[in-house]
């Protein structure tokens, strides 16, 4: 039944999220390529499919909470949480803004609170040096929060899996680069 969505999500992904032309990546880099997953990631069709996905990889997990970096993995959460709603988990969701929020409680992590000690599994759509997440573990790290593996739709195989495995946060990705230039 996964194999079957991933191949249909994949299908999605490659007919409307991957531009092929330079663009300027969010390390500074400028790539021949872009798979731009919000594309398909907020559609009904492509939020249901990696949502789906996500909670069948997440569902025997010990966790209390999914999230990731804003903007990225905002949809991703929200759709794992109503999974786990659905399959009567309570699974909270977070989202790590890139700077505090400059009114009202000026938080830097949005969402249900984090206490001390709590594993949590990290998402986000595109993972190229896993910079993005890399920061978002260190402020979970001052949180006393504890990731314990990060999911992506599609790591471009630069760098990110290497990088996070460091932190002892291994990735898994749905899809790799190599997936779609083969």
């Amino acid at each position: 039944m996964i194999n079957g969505m991933k191949k249909e999500l994949f299908s999605l992904l490659k007919q409307d999220a991957l531009v092929k032309e330079k663009v300027k990546l969010s390390s500074g880099k400028v790539s021949s390529y872009y798979i731009d997953v919000r594309r398909v990631s907020l559609t009904p069709h492509g939020l249901y499919l990696i949502s789906h996905i996500i909670w069948r990889l997440i569902e025997k997990e010990d966790i209390s909470a999914i999230g990731g970096p804003t903007l990225g993995a905002d949809p991703i959460v929200s759709g794992a949480c109503l999974f786990a709603y659905n399959h009567k988990k309570n699974l909270r969701g977070f989202i790590v803004r890139k700077n505090p929020k400059k009114h009202g409680r000026q938080k830097l992590i949005e969402g249900g609170e984090l206490l001390p000690y709590e594993k949590v599994i990290l998402v986000d759509d595109v993972a190229t040096s896993g910079s993005s997440l890399i920061k978002t573990i260190e402020v979970l790290t001052k949180q006393k929060v504890r990731p314990i593996k990060a999911i992506v739709i599609v790591d471009r195989a630069e760098g990110a899996k290497e990088n996070l495995a460091k932190l002892n946060c291994p990735l898994t990705s749905l899809f790799t680069k190599s997936d779609f230039f083969t």
